[in-house]
């Protein structure tokens, strides 16, 4: 069985990465699907601003609307039963004594691209997008390109077809991530960013920033308000 070649399962969690990489793949796609992930974090509000998002997405362009398909949730609370995270755990977000942080949730990104390209085999869809960045990260070593790559080359091999993992964020900042957002879809696209995606490790969703709602202090939200202060720095520098 050959899987459509022009087909896409986006990687989709509501946050800002992942909202970006659902807008690139319908810009590229002829059919884009998108799954999300329940794994106990306790940031689940990232789960239930995905139908807002898409809903949203769709109403930009009708090209957009025609394309985008189902949506799929999968639980997987195993994951966060068996781990000891500052995102499954009620724990102090900080460095831990392996020299990652403790919002690093063992194999959380190998068990994803597992049952997205498990779903993509059923749903005859050839390409996964996923969010994960090396360039401007938390230290995760599952957002390492080589890591993608090598799951690339084990989803094929395993499955016996062709597999092909985009990661379209890989050496972009997150600077780059809003810029990126208005070049897909102008301003429109930038402000859906903004107001409506969530990336707040704490799940706070209450306080509005420029750049959008958290808590303004976890990892998350620095690189996000870090991210878009470049943005508009850069931009008044082009202006």
């Amino acid at each position: 069985m050959r899987a459509s070649s022009d087909a896409a399962l986006v990687l989709f969690s509501g946050g800002q990465d992942s909202t970006v990489c659902l807008a690139w793949a319908l810009e590229r796609f002829t059919r884009v699907e998108t799954i999300g992930f329940d794994y106990g974090q306790r940031h689940a509000v990232e789960l239930a601003v995905r139908p807002t998002i898409r809903e949203r997405l769709a109403a930009l362009d009708p090209q957009w609307r025609a394309r985008l398909g189902e949506d799929h949730v999968v639980r997987l609370d195993a994951l966060a039963a068996i781990s000891e995270t500052a995102l499954t755990r009620d724990v102090a977000i900080e460095m831990g004594a392996n020299n990652l942080p403790t919002t690093f949730v063992p194999g959380r990104n190998l068990v994803f691209l597992c049952f997205a390209g498990a779903l993509a085999y059923r749903r005859d869809l050839k390409h996964l997008v996923a969010g994960m960045c090396e360039t401007d990260y938390s230290g995760y070593p599952d957002c390492r390109d080589d890591t993608i790559k090598a799951m690339q080359v084990a989803l094929t091999l395993g499955m016996d077809r062709r597999c092909v993992v985009h990661t379209p964020l890989m050496w972009v900042d997150k600077a780059g991530t809003f810029a990126l957002a208005r070049e897909i879809g102008g301003e429109n696209m930038l402000d859906l960013v903004i107001a409506e995606t969530h990336s707040c490790y704490l799940g706070e969703r209450s306080k509005r920033h420029p750049w959008g709602y958290g808590c303004g202090d976890c990892p998350a939200c620095r690189l996000r308000a870090e991210g878009y202060a470049r943005f508009i720095a850069e931009g008044d520098r082009t202006a």
